[in-house]
């Protein structure tokens, strides 16, 4: 497979481990702004959270296939996923709290944001080939 070709099925693959990624994330968002009352940015990080697990997960063995032991890829995956999150929770603060924009809203934006990191650095340094 050419790499042109490679980065496509590998952003196709992270988009659709995304997705499922999201969906948990904006569950536990939901519930817990909407049903619990807890304030947006909070409720966002919490999803974020349980989206990286996750998309852990599902990229390390369906996106990237990756042969990086978890001992390695993991610590690279939490520090991606740290600056994802500090992207997503700052970007979640201006927008609801800065602009007073709806939660669900800002939440979208923040998961566009996000996005292109979160591929980049998984796809060069988290899961990127390990050469033995």
């Amino acid at each position: 497979m050419k790499q042109g070709q490679q980065v496509n099925y590998q952003f196709f693959r992270f988009l659709l481990v995304g997705g499922i990624g999201t969906g948990a994330h904006f569950t536990v968002l939901i519930i817990l702004v909407s049903g619990l009352g807890v304030n947006p940015v909070i409720g966002s990080t919490a999803g974020f959270i349980v989206g990286m697990i996750i998309n852990y997960i599902l990229n390390r063995r369906f996106t990237f296939l990756s042969n990086r032991a978890h001992r390695e890829a993991f610590w690279r995956f939490v520090t991606v996923a740290f600056i994802g999150m500090t992207i997503n929770s700052s970007a979640m603060a201006l927008f609801t709290m800065g602009m007073h924009i709806h939660y669900l809203a800002a939440q979208v934006m923040a998961t566009i944001m996000a996005l292109t990191w979160n591929f980049l650095g998984s796809r060069h340094w988290v899961f990127k080939e390990h050469k033995k």
